[in-house]
């Protein structure tokens, strides 16, 4: 673009979907857009404090930072106004005219009709500049780029109904003014005392000073009257450098808002200031929902980093592990350089010190809700577990320092609980064990109602004996790093075979070397018949009601693993599992007398364990034909 030319741009195609939805969808709570349009403010000047410590001409001798509100009622506009860094003309175009964020496209998606619901997931998303739209029906943009000489100024202006245009113009200011030209019916906005009321419940934390016009009784006219002077609305200073005791809940919860973006309230928070060795603040956050993002293992914005209150990063990565990546919230250090690297933050001493007190600190706060007395408490930390229970999970992989403690805030369905809710600790687990019993049992499964209807379960609701069922695609992962708790080893009831130890008694034992001398010829026959399928067959007590199960060796990975990375496109060992038969079952008592289908009668048992486990068969076809020609040879007899 040449010139003062103006130019029509169309929206992004998810920037109309979104426009239309927020501007119906959050329309009660249309306040909030004042909130977001200056927390954008406040971000802008954060980021010319940081790219000025390497460029102090940036500041252009002007080095004191603001953001001003100002209304105008003849022209029934808002502006919001920073001396931050601003947008070049393709800054704008990109900020301004699309959503380049990860989890789009789930985003919309997940969008349901229903005003309330997308109105948190809205939420959940971030608003930001589009806020604006809730109350205006243009808004004008003039911004110029710190460092840009004067004739680089840009104006954007659009009505929010898919384009928007875009023009050079001459700004002497650096920064960023926001006009809104507000629709019918939002004329309350046009208030002095409506303006800074909202801008001190939301933006009361904001560290800038946020300045509009003094207002004056007029004693002669009878009036207020505006004056030229400004006054700062806020308390203009760092919130988590403030004491606890003058910080009051509503002010957390809006600094949670800004920090994150974030629509709702959060779960919970801890601040503290550490001292000692390293000296730092923190004032971290829990959500109540998951981002849309929370899968992508390198998106990481969730901890903003200051040095002594000057912002550095908003994605420090450094100072917290990636299983804890959902937490947003500040941490402010004296120890680091203003000019503090990516590369420096790797290998500082300072910042080990930091991440490991500040994941002591979000685990004491996870400690807390799980282990609390009170139902309140109790129920958010369900709450946390639903939304982020299965990435807490790959921290018992990753972090072996914290490995027990996040162990003890683990929650699994089980066969306790008649429901797919995640709500049992080994501890529960532990607690309701058998007096013989000294092992935790589990099963994996690709989903609950697998898991519960697992044929190796059914030795253990004979002896009432509880089997967790783990089901997150993480579990298989997480229990090669989690082999005990507190003494008492993890066995998988469908790996190896079934040891009971104290729980069998004397008869039992003697019963099972029967049985087993009683089989064994038909034991070597079916090796023989499905020598190409399994790496063994042998008789198991572990079932009452079904004829026969698969099961893997002791090192070996389960069959749910096999196929989750057969599935996911990885690799996997070749491996045969093993077929273990229930002598009392009918079906293969009768396959003892069998001769002639003796081949196909054990292939059919095979397949069927296989599918009674969520496996798939190779040859369906054959399997069906098989089945078929069994039951027309007994219909017939």
């Amino acid at each position: 673009m040449s010139g003062n030319t103006k130019q029509t741009m169309g929206f992004q195609a998810e920037v109309k979907q979104l426009l239309q939805l927020m501007i119906h969808s959050l329309y009660s709570n249309k306040e909030i857009f004042l909130r977001e349009l200056i927390s954008n403010a406040s971000d802008a000047a954060d980021k010319l404090r940081f790219e000025a410590i390497n460029n102090d001409a940036l500041f252009e001798n002007q080095s004191e930072l603001f953001i001003r509100v100002d209304f105008d009622k003849t022209a029934r506009t808002i502006s919001i106004s920073d001396n931050g860094i601003g947008m070049s003309q393709q800054e704008a175009i990109d900020h301004l005219g699309t959503i380049a964020k990860s989890g789009t496209k789930e985003f919309f998606t997940r969008l349901s009709g229903d005003q309330q619901k997308d109105a948190a997931l809205i939420g959940q998303f971030g608003v930001g500049f589009y806020s604006g739209f809730i109350v205006a029906e243009k808004i004008t943009v003039e911004t110029r780029r710190a460092g840009l000489p004067a004739d680089q100024g840009v104006r954007w202006e659009s009505g929010g109904e898919g384009e928007f245009t875009i023009e050079n113009i001459s700004l002497p200011q650096r920064g960023t003014r926001i006009i809104l030209h507000l629709r019918e019916g939002e004329d309350e906005f046009l208030s002095a005392w409506k303006l800074k009321s909202t801008i001190r419940k939301y933006s009361d934390h904001i560290s800038l000073p946020i300045r509009m016009k003094k207002e004056e009784w007029d004693e002669e006219k009878k009036e207020t009257v505006i004056k030229d002077e400004l006054e700062t609305i806020n308390q203009a200073s760092a919130l988590w450098a403030r004491s606890k005791s003058e910080i009051t809940d509503e002010q957390y919860i809006e600094f949670y808002k800004h920090v994150s973006h974030d629509y709702q309230d959060p779960l919970s928070w801890t601040h503290n200031r550490v001292e000692g060795r390293s000296e730092y603040t923190q004032l971290l956050y829990l959500p109540k929902n998951a981002p849309f993002d929370l899968w992508d293992r390198n998106k990481r914005g969730g901890i903003k980093l200051y040095v002594k209150r000057v912002f550095i990063m908003d994605d420090a990565e450094q100072l917290m592990p990636i299983y804890l990546r959902f937490v947003k919230g500040v941490i402010d250090t004296n120890d680091l350089p203003l000019n503090v690297s990516r590369e420096i933050l790797q290998e500082s001493r300072d910042v080990k010190v930091i991440r490991e007190g500040s994941t002591k600190r979000v685990l004491g706060m996870l400690e807390e809700l799980a282990n609390a007395d009170e139902q309140e408490k109790k129920d958010k930390y369900a709450d946390f577990w639903k939304e982020f229970g299965q990435v807490l999970k790959e921290g018992i992989g990753e972090d072996a320092s914290n490995k027990e403690r996040i162990s003890k805030l683990l929650r699994f369905a089980s066969t306790h609980n008649d429901t797919d809710a995640q709500t049992i600790s080994f501890a529960d687990y532990v607690a309701r064990m058998k007096p013989e019993q000294d092992k935790i049992y589990y099963v994996t499964a690709d989903g609950w109602t697998a898991a519960k209807n697992s044929p190796h379960l059914e030795i253990f609701r004979k002896k009432g004996l509880e089997v967790l069922l783990l089901t997150d695609r993480v579990d298989e992962w997480m229990l090669s790093f989690l082999t005990e708790f507190e003494g008492k080893q993890l066995v998988s009831v469908a790996k190896g075979d079934l040891d009971l130890g104290k729980l069998e008694d004397e008869t039992e034992k003697k019963q099972k070397e029967e049985t087993a001398t009683e089989y064994k010829d038909l034991v070597e026959k079916m090796k023989t018949a499905l020598s190409e399928k399994a790496q063994d067959v042998r008789i198991t007590f572990r079932l009452t009601d079904s004829p026969a199960c698969l099961v893997s060796g002791d090192d070996e990975l389960s069959g749910n693993l096999l196929r989750m990375l057969k599935a996911s496109g990885q690799a996997a060992p070749e491996s045969k599992p093993i077929l273990e038969i229930n002598p009392h079952h009918p079906l293969v008592q009768r396959l003892k007398y069998e001769d002639g289908k003796f081949n196909d009668w054990s292939s059919i048992l095979f397949d069927q364990a296989l599918l009674a486990e969520g496996g798939t068969l190779t040859d369906p076809a054959g399997f069906v034909k098989k089945l078929n020609d069994m039951l027309l040879g007994m219909a017939l007899k």
